[in-house]
């Protein structure tokens, strides 16, 4: 390798995965650690292994973004088996009901309109999330069920795109906020329709802005030289592109290097795109208006478009997150 490919360590932006079947987040990491020969790397959003689709993974400087970007909006398109209930509420789980349903695409419209808005989850008992500093999953494979609280998350789109009567499935498309658990929605379906479901694929189409037509397939990207493969990371600028910016210079741009409070009167710049959360609709605000009320994250650029920083609203202006340079 010649001296120009081992400057891979000194990158930093953000490569949109097409994540594959059959491996977990923390694969897709290893791997891309790989391909760019860097310890570095993260990623905004795990995905079940047996999921397919987007994952954003941040290299370098841009792992302090992944926390930011986290709480991006989320789309998927899943197919759901209705009539068997899983322990997992996917096809990975065994088998703990059996229902012979004869449903139709009329019945399962009808009973999706109750999904649709501010609705509360019960975390699957196979998933992240901790009780007690324990993550769930681990309890699961001693055979435990343990106490869940049930958490708001909000469905923005949830539509039938087909159904096949014969075999009881229907193809859906959710757009949900960030923590929704999509074979959960799948599995309360099915319990609202009386034959409960589970979930028998998985895809996720978009993260934000980011989607699948900007992907790089993981094993396409292993193929590639390193020249090639630095070619799909997005900078760090790119990576906060749903969100609003601040652009400074002069001495506004030394006391954002510094970290130092910024005064409430700068113009903050709205993309088109933003994050989506549950509280965007609260008092009948725009969702960019209330995201800065609860302290949104703000880019902050200067004039050559370089991502110095990430601020926050607070009540004496913007306040400094993370500091890039």
């Amino acid at each position: 390798m010649n001296s120009g490919e081992k400057a891979s360590t000194e990158l930093s932006g953000l490569v949109v995965i097409d994540k594959p079947s059959g491996i977990t987040s923390h694969d897709v990491v290893d791997r891309v650690r790989r391909v760019y020969e860097m310890s570095k790397v993260g990623h905004a959003g795990t995905l079940d292994p047996t999921a397919t689709g987007v994952m954003l993974v941040g290299l370098g400087r841009a792992t302090r973004l992944l926390a930011f970007l986290q709480p991006l909006s989320k789309s998927y398109r899943a197919v759901a088996k209705f009539g068997v209930s899983t322990t997992t509420q996917d096809a990975e789980g065994e088998i703990t009901a059996t229902t012979p349903s004869r449903l139709s695409v009329q019945d399962v419209e009808k009973a999706a309109v109750a999904f649709r808005g501010e609705i509360r989850q019960v975390p699957p008992m196979v998933s992240a999330v901790k009780v007690g500093g324990e993550p769930l999953y681990k309890a699961a494979r001693r055979g435990e069920v343990v106490e869940r609280q049930a958490r708001s998350v909000r469905i923005y789109e949830f539509d039938i795109e087909d159904f096949d009567a014969d075999a009881q499935t229907a193809k859906v498309f959710v757009r949900c906020s960030s923590g929704t658990y999509i074979r959960t929605l799948a599995s309360d379906l099915g319990d609202a329709l009386g034959y409960g479901a589970h979930l028998i694929s998985l895809r996720r189409m978009s993260v934000g802005s980011f989607g699948e037509d900007e992907c790089v397939v993981l094993e396409e990207l292993e193929k590639m030289g390193l020249k090639a493969s630095v070619q799909h990371i997005l900078s760090m600028k790119e990576a906060l592109r749903d969100f609003p910016r601040i652009t400074v210079d002069g001495e506004s741009r030394d006391a954002v290097v510094h970290g130092r409070t910024l005064g409430p009167d700068f113009v903050v710049d709205r993309p088109g795109e933003l994050p989506l959360h549950p509280t965007g609709a609260a008092g009948g605000r725009p969702p960019h208006e209330a995201g800065l009320a609860a302290g949104l994250p703000i880019g902050v650029v200067d004039s050559d478009e370089t991502l110095l920083a990430v601020y926050r609203r607070s009540a004496k202006g913007f306040k400094a997150a993370a500091v890039f340079v």
